[in-house]
């Protein structure tokens, strides 16, 4: 791929950074990668399969290059939102291509219920937010108590409950956070507690992410094409049943992509997914817009 062009942007709270990659191709819409709280870095597979378009990532504010600088220990999608609007107003190339992940998706479907004259794909993959789950009261407390270990124990006993939560099958018990839970030792965390509390993924985008009801009117009523999509080898976790009641919630179908919740990953952050067979499901759909 062509070099990428590392750009700063500043925002209300943040400075962030973005990366640009030049396509090959005559495509001259861009494509925008993003995720939550993954950084950049884990699109770099997946961008690499787009070789022939404009790929754009970026880091979300709180996350890796990209600092906070209003001091606020919470994140909420409608503050991604506008962040996201004001990197696409800044690429200048008009409406983009999107593709996002996880609580990426959840920040780029309040994106598109503000400004969906700023996207012209969306596709939104396993969007995690419980307030679409039939279970939410039980999911919602689920999600607050992985925030509240981590802040009591640390990101060790943190990590722990939320890999039981997002790799739970089925409706969440309203017991749930009895467990019992397996040690932190058991997955390599640490067990002791360091007491740093900056994690943004158990501290700043927990609660917010998944208590985020998407806006369905303002969605409907959106001129962006909206594709939400689910991992075959997801069904029945938490973020695949997500999907489902999101794409209820449209009106329209889950498209069912190859592997599992991080299905794009090339060994990012050592998780292996099925990129090429990702990158070719992405494909298609965008090219059916």
């Amino acid at each position: 791929m062509a070099e990428t062009d590392t750009r700063t942007l500043d925002a209300a709270g943040a400075t962030l950074r973005y990366d640009v990659r030049p396509g090959t191709g005559t495509d001259g819409r861009p494509l925008l990668l993003i995720g939550s709280p993954m950084d950049a870095s884990g699109f770099t597979t997946l961008a690499s399969h787009f070789a022939d378009r404009t790929v754009v990532t970026y880091d979300p504010r709180g996350v890796s290059r990209s600092e906070r600088t209003d001091g606020a220990p919470e994140n909420l999608p409608e503050e991604h939102a506008d962040d996201l609007a004001r990197l696409i107003e800044a690429l200048g190339s008009g409406p983009v291509d999107v593709f996002a992940s996880s609580g990426g998706a959840v920040n780029a479907l309040a994106l598109v219920a503000r400004r969906g004259d700023l996207v012209h794909t969306l596709v939104a993959h396993e969007p995690p937010t419980a307030r679409v789950l039939p279970d939410r009261e039980a999911a919602l407390a689920a999600c607050a108590d992985v925030h509240a270990t981590y802040l009591r124990d640390g990101w060790g006993a943190g990590m722990v409950r939320f890999i039981a939560l997002t790799s739970h099958q089925g409706p969440v018990p309203a017991d749930w956070s009895e467990g019992p839970f397996p040690a932190p030792e058991t997955f390599g965390f640490p067990a002791e507690d360091d007491g740093s509390r900056g994690d943004p993924l158990l501290g700043q985008n927990m609660r917010g992410c998944t208590s985020y009801l998407p806006d369905f009117t303002a969605l409907r009523a959106a001129p962006t094409r909206i594709v939400v999509a689910a991992g075959k080898e997801s069904e029945g976790t938490f973020a695949a049943r997500a999907a489902v009641g999101v794409a209820e919630g449209l009106g329209t179908p889950v498209a069912v992509f190859p592997s599992h919740h991080g299905g794009f990953l090339g060994g990012e952050f050592g998780q292996q997914g099925a990129p090429a067979e990702f990158a070719e499901a992405l494909r298609s759909v965008l090219t059916e817009g």
